[in-house]
């Protein structure tokens, strides 16, 4: 049941064209490799330093704004959404720092526990990104409404961004 959890919240990840989702993903694998392993995983998903990570965010935001042909009247509702993704971003980077420092000391059951509670930050921040986007998705044209739709459910854009997203 907990994998099929996971894997939703990664879906939903993809599924709205968010940074560090492929991050999440790896670091659950990593979580079930020997503890070297997974150390080295960690370190891998953190590479990036905090100016490259955000300008990854940026260049998300800024392909994501193009897309959608987000308006001067939609801007409050468009820098709610950035913002909240921006803030996700940097509280995922941090939670994962943090537990790269303390995955060479952590018990297999530790561990366990880290990565369901990074489990459920990662829920929580979705959830504030999805009411975001409803506020913008809800001021849209129907033309707009429909190129988000086919955004946020072509395969082929969902690739795109996990390998836009994903660090190394």
């Amino acid at each position: 049941m907990k994998i099929v959890t996971t894997t939703r919240v990664a879906a939903l990840c993809v599924g709205l064209g968010l940074p560090l989702a492929a991050a999440a993903q790896e670091q659950r694998a990593a979580s079930v490799q020997a503890p070297a392993g997974a150390a080295n995983q960690a370190r891998r998903t953190q590479h990036l330093t905090q100016e490259q990570m955000m300008q990854q965010v940026e260049a998300h935001l800024g392909s994501l704004r193009s897309q959608l042909g987000i308006t001067p009247a939609q801007e409050p509702q468009w820098q709610e959404f950035a913002k909240v993704q921006r803030d996700n971003a940097v509280a995922m980077r941090q939670r994962f720092t943090q537990r790269g420092t303390q995955l060479a000391q952590m018990s297999a059951a530790d561990n366990m526990l880290d990565y369901a509670q990074i489990t459920e930050l990662l829920a929580q921040e979705r959830m504030r990104l999805a009411t975001a986007f409803r506020g913008l998705y809800d001021v849209m044209s129907a033309e707009q409404k429909q190129r988000a739709d086919v955004i946020f459910r072509t395969p082929q854009q969902q690739q795109r961004q996990r390998g836009a997203a994903r660090p190394g």
